[in-house]
């Protein structure tokens, strides 16, 4: 079996910080991510933008011997009055990741209010192909994230890309790919040959989030059989996410720990 890095994505923190702004509490999110046993840290693309960012990140890296594998990235790359100003930002982050030692870009394309025109799949694979060319000088994969509206509608969103960028990577969130209507084995074995990264997460038979990994009751079982077929190598993420009204009954540290063991015990990763 390949030698997968199972790391952590900090979002389950960010939904709780204003704005989302994780970089006042990184030690935290750091020390939980250790302690979890995590192989590395997912970074989100906000966390790079500030003067000093690598530094206090090296810094942390080092402290807690938890390797940075990447960072999620985002924005509206359909909108051409949008486009230039994700491609600058592309400009910043991506650099800074390399100088991490992070080789992983999760992108996001963006939702536009109602389904994708041709237009604008043209607008936003071209950007795609500057931020692609971005992470190629600099020793970076760009891999393709999804939330729900990449998958819904036949996966209108994600096959429009891969009409103008076929061999594009890519980097599916498996819990969204099943809360967009798609059987996460079925993704996995047509995609197979693109995916580079995972994201991973459960939720329980009512479609709610669950605390931690192996709480819930979607098939990782199956899941990883599917990805064993394949000959899936590459990286993966925890990503924890809770509904707004829910009281963790632990600290998120335990929760990242408890999904950390269910993935080695489930996945083999």
């Amino acid at each position: 079996m390949a030698d997968i890095r199972v790391g952590a994505h900090p979002w389950v923190y960010a939904a709780k910080q204003p704005e989302h702004d994780i970089f006042p509490i990184l030690d935290q999110i750091f020390e939980g991510m250790a302690y979890a046993g995590m192989d590395g840290i997912e970074l989100m693309h906000t966390t790079l933008r500030p003067d000093g960012a690598v530094e206090r990140l090296s810094e942390l890296s080092k402290k807690h011997s938890l390797p940075i594998i990447g960072t999620s990235f985002g924005g509206n790359m359909w909108d051409a009055q949008q486009a230039g100003d994700v491609i600058e930002d592309a400009e910043l982050i991506v650099p800074r990741l390399a100088r991490l030692g992070g080789t992983n870009l999760g992108t996001s394309v963006g939702r536009a209010p109602g389904p994708k025109t041709p237009e604008q799949f043209d607008v936003q694979a071209a950007t795609l192909r500057k931020i692609i060319a971005i992470c190629e000088d600099n020793g970076v994969i760009l891999n393709l994230h999804n939330h729900t509206y990449e998958v819904e509608n036949g996966e209108h969103d994600l096959n429009g890309t891969l009409e103008r960028i076929p061999d594009v990577k890519l980097g599916p969130d498996l819990n969204w790919v099943l809360r967009g209507g798609i059987d996460p084995v079925d993704f996995i074995r047509r995609h197979g040959d693109r995916l580079v990264f995972l994201h991973l997460r459960d939720q329980s038979s009512d479609g709610k989030w669950s605390e931690a990994m192996g709480e819930g009751d979607m098939d990782y079982a199956a899941i990883g059989k599917a990805l064993e077929a394949i000959g899936f190598s590459g990286d993966a993420a925890i990503e924890l996410a809770h509904e707004r009204d829910f009281q963790p009954t632990r600290p998120l540290r335990e929760s990242l720990k408890i999904s950390r063991d269910y993935v080695r015990q489930t996945l083999g990763y």
